[in-house]
């Protein structure tokens, strides 16, 4: 199921574009702008090990909730405050038409491609962008992560309760997911092309090298290619 919005929401943003306004900093940490066609996601540069556990885990989202609150905060390479329900909503808004997330070994992500970067601060004070294949790469070897494609997936609609089965919400605001890499959730707004095969080997991390230290702001753009 797709989530649905309000005509007056659409009415809205339809009137902001229409008047070619400035995009605004949102309250709640995501920023649409429908000239640049890109949606802002306001994030923290996540720590790869957390207190209560024993190990690094390899990388399986670039982005959802940090501890205690998300799901796979212990697998993120930033962690983000919004509910992922608005991410999407900006997507739409932007005029994109959610596919079909993919999870288990035969599957594969649906939807239309977006672009995923980060913004960080240069040392000479500007602005530099960091795709995906730059932040990650194998920890043994030190090679990149392969390039990635992703699509705007969209989530399902899991329920709240497993007493009230027809009681649903929006997945990926159930478990703070994003972006996911591999299609081990379908609970996430984003995920690559690839599959559970990939899974097997890519053994990702971050390369620290690029980011900043953990814990510092950063922003996360999703961007639609101009058709």
């Amino acid at each position: 199921m797709r989530i649905e919005f309000t005509l007056a929401l659409a009415a809205s943003i339809v009137a902001v574009m229409a008047r070619g306004a400035e995009p605004k900093p949102s309250l709640t940490g995501v920023t649409v702008n429908p000239e640049k066609r890109t949606v802002t996601v306001a994030a923290k540069v996540a720590p790869r090990k957390l207190p209560k556990l024993d190990q690094v885990y390899p990388v399986e989202l670039i982005a959802g909730w940090g501890a205690p609150r998300g799901a796979k905060a212990h697998e993120i390479v930033v962690a983000i405050d919004v509910n992922p329900s608005e991410v999407h909503k900006g997507l739409e808004a932007l005029g994109l038409k959610p596919g079909k997330p993919a999870k288990g070994e035969n599957a594969k992500a649906e939807g239309p491609l977006v672009n995923v970067f980060f913004e960080v601060p240069a040392a000479d004070g500007s602005i530099k962008r960091l795709s995906m294949d730059k932040v990650l790469l194998d920890p043994k070897s030190k090679k990149p992560a392969p390039k990635m494609t992703f699509r705007f997936t969209g989530s399902v609609m899991s329920a709240t309760d497993p007493n009230k089965p027809n009681e649903k919400k929006y997945g990926a605001d159930l478990t703070g997911t994003l972006i996911a890499l591999f299609p081990v959730t379908d609970e996430t707004v984003l995920q690559t092309d690839w599959t559970m095969k990939e899974e097997k080997y890519l053994k990702l991390d971050v390369n620290a090298a690029v980011l900043p230290k953990e814990g510092s702001p950063i922003k996360l753009v999703i961007e639609v290619p101009k058709k």
